[in-house]
């Protein structure tokens, strides 16, 4: 039996995304008796910014219509598709948001094998699906579990890239529309999506007037480039869609008009563009990793200087090449190999050459030394597909090469495809090691969300918890409350309260708490009343960028030193409207230098303070006359002495905490020398030194969560659990 080639590929893309899911099911089989990755007997998702997402499905499956207080992303393209799958299929909620990724970025096997196929070669196609389908990055980022927009980030402009492929080499209309249809869906999906779009038109722009130097017809290229444009103005989803409709319609029924006002229509596309916004968004998403400093100075009011989270998160940092290398193709060799194939591939067919921005994006991880640095882990996801197809092609290249020189003419064709399945297999296997190897646990484990549970069941909905960013999404998912701070809100003027908070005596950290709660309100009363209000309107209300600037300003000061000293005295605070909690996890002790960083700085010059002296160990080693905590941190037992470097000196204490039977935290203190700046404490149930030096011992997350010494006229405990504590605030 003959298959033609629509079932040949129909096959394999079966097969490939057979294989993506399977390969992805690994996971699942390693932790299927693993309790504490599953809430009321469901698997837990694996990262952080899939609460927020689920937080919008859950959302709108509730019917909640309008919380614009709350930051839940109702018209999110996940949480929306996400709530539409639970509505129509048999499932619960927590199987849908887990299961979702593997399938949806399994879908990115269609596109790379339809490119192959306009190329007549399947074979290369299906290679590249496997290899891409699994490459260490796109797999870090849609597993089972991870559930987020990465999903889908890198099909829909893989399936443009094809779309795009086709246009040109075809001239059909349809691919034209598809196109713009797939620009549109991608926005909707990815907002961020519009520096790729506006590079595959630069390409295609150039192309053009390529064509019209050498005098050739650029008309079908121009034509492409206005379905495009026209698809991405910045406007309403729903105008552009019929725009690009109308567009394609007017373009079935009277052909010959467009061609005969094609360059009017093509510059009306342009002005619209720009008229739209053209290229800011661009550069207003990129800069972030690509140009970024430690300090960010707010340029309005007090020209306040904030600690930037970006060199903070490791995603946007800078990475070795071995690694840029593994991730994108799976080991160095692999990857060399595709970048030959990739330009071999491109030389043969320079219509590939449209793949420049995605693998221009996958660079931008790495950086080019000398120009600019890496933008860190996560833009190496965008050149997988392209590389894949690159490695498809060379093996498929190579395989035929040597069946030719090697093998007798019968034998040729079975040996080619021996030599393209053992090179395959290769290719393959340091992805799929590191599938097995890539053990990430959930967010939270099941005795972590037992207590966001319980908190649920005692904080209402309007009710703040003051939290670190890493933790706000799951706890607005599982005890539907407020946060200050959270994965997208995380900017170095909105982290400095909570900064605050955490790290400063207890008094000044819940002054600090009631206000920007009580200010993070106002703003959000603030923003509503000025909707559609000019700024120069005599009922549009000012309101500094950021809450410190505006409690410095309102409180009478001009120098925002002098208002945080004042916090140590009896100011008025705003009126309370609304309950307070302090979520304080164990999980947080080996962040706490780096959640320091954001307030440990002179707000007014940018100036950062001397960072006061913290070491965790859980490694101990216990010698004869010493307690060896690593890193030349050693306690020099019976002298009461701690030694830090080649510096020896008194500790001011020595506390042991252990909980008892019924769960209550007991404490031994030895104070030891009440000058000396360094204390010590052993966790004995968790195994753990803290050295600490006296300012961040006294920070309210020491005191409360470590210590468990409240003031109970601040704050009054809600749950003391070993994992995490949450207090409730009095004031």
């Amino acid at each position: 039996m003959t298959l033609t080639t629509n079932q040949k590929t129909t096959i394999l893309i079966l097969l490939a995304f057979i294989f993506s899911i399977a390969v992805r099911l690994i996971w699942v089989g390693q932790f299927s008796n693993e309790e504490q990755f599953k809430f009321n007997d469901e698997f837990m998702i694996n990262t952080n910014d899939g609460y927020y997402f689920a937080e919008g499905a859950r959302d709108i499956l509730a019917g909640v219509s309008e919380n614009s207080n709350d930051l839940s992303p109702l018209e999110s393209a996940l949480s929306v598709l996400t709530a539409f799958i639970v509505k129509i299929l048999p499932f619960s909620f927590e199987t849908v948001i887990f299961y979702m990724p593997a399938f949806f970025a399994s879908l990115l096997v269609i596109p790379i094998i339809l490119i192959a196929r306009e190329f007549d070669r399947l074979e290369v196609g299906f290679i590249a699906a496997l290899v891409a389908s699994i490459a260490w990055s796109y797999y870090n980022r849609t597993m089972v579990g991870y559930y987020d927009t990465d999903s889908l980030t890198i099909v829909f402009p893989t399936v443009l890239l094809w779309s795009l492929i086709w246009a040109i080499k075809t001239n059909e209309d349809k691919y034209f529309l598809i196109a713009a249809l797939d620009a549109i869906a991608y926005r909707w999906w990815y907002p961020q999506s519009y520096a790729l779009e506006a590079a595959f038109i630069a390409l295609i722009a150039i192309y053009a007037v390529y064509q019209y130097v050498k005098k050739q017809k650029p008309e079908t290229n121009l034509l492409l480039i206005s379905f495009m444009l026209f698809a991405m103005v910045n406007l309403d989803g729903y105008i552009r869609l019929g725009i690009v409709l109308a567009f394609y319609i007017v373009l079935k029924i009277k052909r010959e008009l467009v061609f005969k006002y094609l360059y009017y229509i093509l510059a009306l596309a342009v002005v619209l563009f720009f008229l739209t916004g053209g290229f800011d968004p661009i550069l207003a998403k990129l800069k972030g990793y690509v140009f970024r400093d430690a300090l960010k100075s707010d340029a309005n009011g007090l020209g306040l200087h904030f600690f930037t989270v970006m060199q903070t998160i490791r995603e946007a940092g800078e990475i070795p090449f071995e690694m840029f290398a593994n991730r994108i193709s799976g080991h160095t060799i692999t990857f060399i190999a595709a970048t030959i194939g990739y330009i071999w591939f491109a030389y043969r067919h320079p219509v590939m050459l449209l793949a420049l921005p995605m693998v221009g994006l996958g660079v931008l991880a790495y950086g080019i030394p000398g120009l600019f640095s890496g933008g860190g882990l996560r833009f190496t996801i965008y050149a997988v597909p392209i590389m894949a197809l690159g490695l498809g092609y060379i093996i498929y290249e190579v395989s035929n090469w040597l069946s030719t020189k090697l093998i007798r003419q019968k034998d040729r064709l079975s040996s080619k495809y021996i030599f393209m399945t053992l090179f395959s297999l290769g290719a393959l296997y340091p992805n799929i090691a590191h599938v097995i190897e890539y053990r990430v646990p959930t967010v939270f484990t099941q005795d972590e969300v037992k207590l966001l549970d319980k908190l649920h069941t005692i904080a209402e909905r309007e009710d703040y918890v003051v939290a670190w960013w890493d933790y706000g999404y799951p706890l607005r998912y599982y005890s539907d409350v407020k946060t200050l701070i959270d994965g997208a809100k995380h900017s170095g003027a909105v982290n400095f309260a909570v900064s605050f908070v955490l790290n400063s005596p207890q008094d000044r950290a819940a002054k600090m708490a009631r206000l920007d709660v009580e200010y993070t309100e106002k703003r959000f009363r603030v923003n509503e009343a000025n909707k559609g209000l000019d700024k120069n309107h005599t009922n549009y209300v000012k309101f500094l960028s950021s809450n410190i600037e505006q409690m410095t300003k309102d409180y009478g000061y001009k120098d925002t030193n002098d208002f945080l000293n004042s916090l140590d005295e009896d100011i008025k605070l705003p009126a309370k409207t609304r309950d307070v909690y302090l979520y304080l996890p164990n999980r947080m002790l080996g962040i706490l230098p780096t959640v320091a960083l954001f307030s440990n700085l002179d707000l007014m010059s940018g100036k950062k303070r001397v960072t006061p002296f913290f070491y965790i160990s859980n490694r101990v080693q216990d010698k004869k006359e010493s307690l060896e905590l690593g890193n030349g941190v050693s306690i020099i037992k019976n002298m009461g002495q701690i030694q830090i470097g080649n510096q020896k000196l008194l500790m001011n204490s020595f506390i042991v905490t252990e909980y008892d039977n019924d769960g209550v935290l007991r404490k031994n203190i030895q104070v030891i020398d009440k000058n000396s700046p360094i204390s010590v404490i052993f966790m004995k149930n968790y195994n753990q030194f803290l050295v600490l030096e006296k300012k961040i011992f006294n920070s309210t997350y020491i005191q409360l969560f470590v210590l468990e010494n409240y003031d109970k006229t601040l704050y009054e405990p809600v749950i003391l659990d070993p994992m995490a504590k949450i207090f409730k605030l009095k004031i």
